[in-house]
């Protein structure tokens, strides 16, 4: 096994994750763990295309309206 864990170890874990987070978030996690490894693995390899050459050039932001700092009332 990787990083020396047996598989008792590894069903302590796991047991430890379903008390934790419960029966219903824990599909939904690896779910997630799973997309952020293939995006990861994506941008290191340079698989999956271009996605820059997908968005619209970027329109320049407009000036932000001026504001006063405080309104004094005499």
């Amino acid at each position: 096994m990787p990083f020396g864990i047996g598989i008792w170890e590894l069903l302590i874990l796991l047991l430890v994750l379903l008390l934790v987070f419960g029966p219903k978030r824990l599909p939904e996690m690896g779910r997630q763990l799973g997309r952020g490894m293939r995006e990861f693995k994506d941008s290191v390899t340079g698989a999956g295309g271009d996605d820059d050459a997908e968005l619209p050039p970027a329109e320049p932001a407009e000036p932000a309206a001026t504001t006063r700092e405080r309104d004094t009332v005499a």
